[in-house]
This record gives C-alpha cells, sequence and structure tokens, in this order.
C-alpha cells in the first residue's frame, strides 16, 4: 500500500534528519487523513492506493501551481522549497504517458469512434482519458487533440 510506504519513507526521512522529505510526507499523510474524513470513513483507515494517487496528483498540482505564483512574484527562495517538495511527491506517482503514447491512443480512439472533424474533441478526449485512466496528464492529452484536427 502507498500509504504504509510513505510512513516507513517518513520514519527513515526522520531518523536522516530530512527536514524537507519529513514535512511533504507528513503533508501528504495529513490530505490522506482529510481524504478519508471527507468521504465519511475513520481517520485511523488506511486510504485505498487509487485515492492515494488521486490526493497526490492534487498536491503534486498545488506545488505546480505555488511555483509559478512565486516565480511571477519574483520570490524564487519559495519557487524552488516547492519545487523540491514536487520532486519529493513525484517519486511516489506512476510514471506519466508519453505524448507520443497519448497521439497512439488518440489516433486510434479517433478512427474508432469515428471523428471526423473537432465538434467531436470532447468526446475524443473522453476517451482517450477513460483510456490511461490518470496515468496521462489532462493538459497533455488536450494539446494532442488539439494538434489533430489543426
Amino acid at each position: 500500500m502507498l500509504t504504509q510506504q510513505i510512513k516507513t519513507d517518513m520514519t527513515a526521512a526522520m531518523k536522516a534528519r530530512d527536514t524537507l522529505k519529513v514535512n511533504t510526507l507528513r503533508g501528504a499523510m495529513t490530505a490522506f487523513t482529510n481524504e478519508l474524513v471527507a468521504k465519511g470513513r475513520k481517520p485511523t483507515e488506511e486510504l485505498a492506493d487509487n485515492d492515494a494517487i488521486t490526493v497526490l496528483k492534487r498536491l503534486a498540482k498545488q506545488r505546480q501551481d505555488s511555483i509559478e505564483q512565486f516565480t511571477k512574484g519574483n520570490r524564487p527562495e519559495l519557487a524552488e522549497k516547492e519545487s523540491k517538495e514536487l520532486e519529493v511527491l513525484k517519486a511516489y506517482l506512476p510514471q506519466m504517458a508519453s505524448r507520443e503514447e497519448i497521439e497512439k491512443v488518440a489516433l486510434s480512439k479517433k478512427t474508432e469512434l469515428g471523428i471526423t472533424d473537432v465538434s467531436g474533441a470532447g468526446k475524443l478526449m473522453g476517451a482517450v482519458i477513460k483510456e490511461f485512466a490518470g496515468h496521462a496528464d489532462g493538459a497533455d492529452v488536450k494539446a494532442v487533440i488539439q494538434g489533430l484536427f489543426s
């Protein structure tokens, strides 16, 4: 289970006195507990791996947004901290599909669904995202599909 792995890694980081990793993983564990409570379950239960990955993706997106904001606000030291936290979180996320893989699937789904013009782009995007089941970045899928119709 992913939550057990994170707990184990957090303990190891505590022993190694890796403050950044400890704080990042502690925040992830808190987010897991919050997710359990939001779903009406007990905080002592363990979050399923697919739910844990969803939470980790949300945390990674928050870090990405913070990096952009801190960079725009001319705060490179804060952007660097968020970037390091993002790297810690990425270690627990599944490998995302490359644009080439997305393009192959998009082309096959396009012919399979018989989509010929841009009006079917939304349907195609839904089919491609469903095919990857969370292993493809939505922004990449959107860019590939827009490229198919331009």
